[in-house]
């Protein structure tokens, strides 16, 4: 499969960061399958930091190679995955031993009716009922070296 990185710079070799600011699967290095959601978050990265350009990098990732690690999977946002993405946001989360993290992503769009429920507003199958409808992009968020070195550099693009 082909994952794509947007950021304010080309990642030829990606690499864990050590002081990340808390999202949705906590610190790691962050991809997605949908080459536009990348450009999104290329070009938010660039405008925020205001420095560099929006750029893509393309990666190649085997699905062989994912029966290697220790994955933890949210195929929908349900309970589970609005758990484990507030608990990572409010940077509380303490057990975190995966290699790879797969699910939904929680974004600009999304992310009001999550602060809804982190304040009390909305429960938790209210928030799940209204993020359903929103076609949600994926996101795969590599936690540990091992799992980056799965990941093989195809190209960079400014976007």
């Amino acid at each position: 499969m082909i994952l794509y990185h947007g950021s304010n710079v080309g990642v030829e070799a990606p690499k864990l960061l050590k002081v990340q600011r808390s999202l949705d699967f906590g610190k790691g290095f962050y991809t997605t399958s949908d080459f536009d959601q990348a450009t999104k978050w290329a070009q938010r990265t660039a405008r925020i930091r205001k420095e560099g350009e929006a750029f893509v990098t393309c990666y190649e990732l085997r699905d062989s190679d994912i029966t290697n690690l220790k994955v933890l999977r949210f195929d929908k946002p349900d309970e589970k995955w609005l758990e484990f993405v507030t608990s990572n946001r409010k940077n509380i989360l303490k057990t975190n031993d995966w290699d790879l993290i797969i699910g939904p992503v929680a974004n600009d769009q999304t992310f009001p009716t999550i602060i809804l429920y982190l304040d009390g507003f909305i429960d938790a199958d209210s928030c799940i009922r209204q993020l359903l409808p929103q076609k949600l992009k994926d996101q795969y968020t590599f936690k540990t070296e091992k799992a980056l070195s799965f990941l093989k550099f195809i190209e960079g693009k400014k976007v």
